[in-house]
């Protein structure tokens, strides 16, 4: 048998005799090699909006935070096995590779481990109180001669460079050809760290005083025998803990509706990840999907090449089909420029993609192509110019004449060109900048006309650029979205922006910076009422790179209400309208362990069931006409939808206006703004009119 325990969730502490193993490891569960493997082969931005249980070995119940970082091997060393960071990590002033385990709940607890270092170019050790990987304290050996006790802080003040503050050091001279028994004992605020059996510092710090715990390195090292412990009382006082916290969670769930299997169908061969368009493509009033296919080019995630679009029906009807289909091209992690909407007014939809140089214009109940136009000819100045003309990245459509219609066609590259076309595909203008992933267009002035916000920069619907701040950050606009969140309805639209490594950033009309915080690399932002005892709609945001997980939930003003790490992947934290009350959840993904809706206290309170269906990719819509929101959940294989298990009773329901589907993208900021109707209840009456967010009268979606 494997030498692990884990005793549920229980931590373990300091000097007192009566102690109990709460978690034991030697790593033998573990098979030998890359625990990423084979996964790791792949670009590891997958899991930016892709649910995957694992990269290759189940690791629970232990984690790797930072998941798209393969560090961790697994081997023996005179018939004893080690857990070993292989990896040199050229950023370690960024973030550092970690392993941990554990509860929350954890207090007052020892933990020790054997470290063997095999470099003294950086830090080898134990991380304890953790609560994200921002945000943790970390005992470690450095550079040949230093023992040191360190705390992260989880928002940074100097750009890409973590926040890491020394509470003591000491001399310690060590060798890379021996392990070292390293302990750490915590009681309250006191932190005691050992070295085989020898104290080697102390000290005291309220910066979180519980949290799970792990390893570290930043240089190749080795770790034997990992285990935590606490005084029996502890123990006992971690469990009524978890129990009670358990015990909440559990009534939170059963108080919602449960998620009830409506519809599925399989996807034989075309099937994708996220890469699908939803939209009504034959005219009869229920939306389609529209599935796409790839083939990645040239390298990494830029420059990839639609190969198979299918349109099936919700009930797994094949309506049309362009290209070869084949399921080694469903995963993708870009953009792909592709979209469903009415372009010409007509009442029936079309599907615009860029594809083989070309923008087309497909018939949408057909597939049949309408029309078609060059793409125009890449820079010449270009230092990544594989191609003649550009291939394209993503599409959005925008009301540049004020005549209440999106008509205009945006596409840009990966990041520093875009293109602004009319209807016949004839290119009108074009603009350029850090553009980050995808624009937002709003009517700021209100003369029916969008203006639009791409990268850190403001432009007008006739081409000129009102503002920039392009220059002054250095991480692209990961998200950007433009509106007055706030419950006065006199108050301007901002400009809220998720940075990427720059973090989260908040502008006046002006372009000013009314706010900066460095949370880390941050992305997915959806705006919603999340909370009800906030005033205003929340911003949802998700971290990814170097700190992937991490969730902050901000007010209108930018202030941070939570901020956890609930899972150690990104998601596009889509707002689900799962009890029409007016207060949303957000999505992570539909694993039944990792995944789950969240409410605006990051607590997961709605769970899917362990039937089997597919948890890669989601989207949130409603389908069924009770203004509540279906949950689609798929992988290349297959479909599953889910409803509520009860019907909705009640006079009148939450019907929020959402960001428009011709407008998706992996990237986008996603908006739902409160509206009412009647409810079902009322059926045979005209509907109310809903009643839009301050500063959006007139505006049917947000984003229009």
């Amino acid at each position: 048998m494997p030498a692990v325990r884990f005793l549920l969730l229980l931590p373990a502490i300091l000097f007192p005799a009566a102690c109990a193993d709460l978690f034991k490891d030697d790593f033998s569960r573990f098979p030998a090699g890359k625990l990423s493997a084979p996964v790791g082969e792949l670009n590891p931005a997958i899991q930016e909006y892709h649910y995957l249980p694992h990269r290759g070995v189940p690791l629970w119940p232990w984690a790797n935070p930072i998941v798209h970082n393969d560090s961790w091997v697994v081997s023996d060393e005179d018939g004893k096995p080690y857990l070993e960071q292989h990896l040199v990590n050229s950023e370690a002033g960024r973030w550092s590779p970690l392993f941990i385990t554990g509860d929350p709940e954890w207090f007052d607890y020892s933990v020790e481990v054997r470290v063997r270092p095999l470099s003294f170019a950086g830090k080898a050790g134990l991380v304890f109180r953790y609560h994200t990987n921002r945000h943790h304290f970390a005992f470690f050996l450095t550079q040949g001669n230093t023992a040191k006790l360190a705390v992260q802080l989880p928002i940074e003040t100097r750009f890409r460079v973590a926040e890491w503050h020394d509470l003591v050091a000491a001399r310690f001279d060590y060798t890379t050809d021996r392990y070292y028994l390293m302990r750490v004992e915590n009681r309250g605020p006191r932190i005691i760290a050992f070295i085989d059996g020898q104290k080697i510092v102390e000290a005291e710090s309220t910066e979180t005083l519980k949290g799970k715990a792990g390893v570290t390195a930043d240089v190749p090292a080795r770790f034997m025998d990992f285990r935590v412990e606490a005084p029996d009382e502890t123990a006992r006082q971690i469990q009524r803990r978890i129990e009670t916290r358990e015990k909440e969670l559990e009534g939170l769930r059963t108080s919602n509706p449960r998620p009830k299997l409506w519809r599925r169908f399989r996807t034989p061969g075309f099937g994708a990840g996220r890469n699908v368009r939803f939209g009504d493509l034959d005219g009869d009033g229920q939306p389609e999907m529209l599935i796409a296919q790839n083939i990645p080019r040239v390298r990494g995630d830029a420059f990839s090449h639609i190969s198979c679009l299918t349109a099936v029906s919700l009930e797994g009807r094949v309506l049309w089909q362009k290209g070869k289909p084949d399921p080694r091209n469903g995963l993708l992690t870009n953009d792909n420029p592709f979209q469903i909407h009415d372009l010409d007014g007509d009442g029936r939809k079309e599907v615009i993609l860029v594809q083989d140089f070309r923008i087309k214009v497909l018939e949408g109940a057909t597939g049949r192509l309408l029309r078609s136009a060059p793409m125009p000819p890449m820079r010449a100045d270009l230092k990544e110019r594989p191609y003649e003309r550009n291939s394209g990245d993503s599409i959005a459509f925008l009301d540049l004449n004020g005549r209440g219609r999106r008509s205009h066609i945006l596409i840009k590259d990966r990041y520093q060109n875009f293109w602004i076309f009319d209807r016949e595909l004839k290119l009108l203008w074009q603009g350029e900048g850090q553009l980050g992933h995808y624009p937002f267009p709003f009517d700021i002035d209100g003369d029916g006309r969008d203006e639009f916000a791409i990268g850190y920069a403001l432009w007008s619907p006739d081409g000129r650029q009102i503002w920039s701040r392009d220059r002054d950050y250095r991480d692209h606009a990961d998200g950007i979205v433009v509106g007055n969140f706030t419950d006065d309805p006199k108050a301007p639209p901002r400009v809220y922006a998720t940075g990427s490594d720059e973090g989260f950033l908040l502008f006046d009309l002006a372009g000013r910076n009314l706010k900066h915080v460095r949370i880390g690399h941050a992305q997915s932002p959806s705006i919603a009422k999340y909370r009800a005892d906030v005033p205003g709609l929340q911003m949802m945001v998700s971290n990814f790179w170097r700190n992937p997980g991490i969730i902050t939930l901000f007010d209108a003003d930018g202030n941070i209400l939570a901020q956890e790490e609930p899972v150690h992947h990104a998601s596009p934290l889509l707002p689900v309208n799962w009890r029409g009350d007016g207060v949303e959840f957000a999505m992570l993904s539909a694993n039944t362990r990792e995944g789950g809706l969240i409410d605006g206290h990051l607590r997961r309170v709605v769970m899917f069931p362990d039937d089997g269906h597919p948890d890669l990719a989601y989207d949130a819509r409603d389908l069924t006409g009770d203004a509540r929101d279906e949950i689609v959940v798929w992988n290349t294989d297959e479909v599953w939808i889910y409803t509520q298990d009860p019907p909705f009773k009640g006079a009148r329901i939450y019907a929020p206006l959402r960001s428009p589907d011709c407008n998706e993208s992996n990237y986008r900021a996603t908006v739902s703004l409160p509206a009412w109707r009647h409810g079902p209840s009322e059926a045979g009456r005209v509907p109310a009119q809903p009643s839009p967010r301050p500063g959006s009268e007139g505006r049917r979606q947000p984003g229009s």
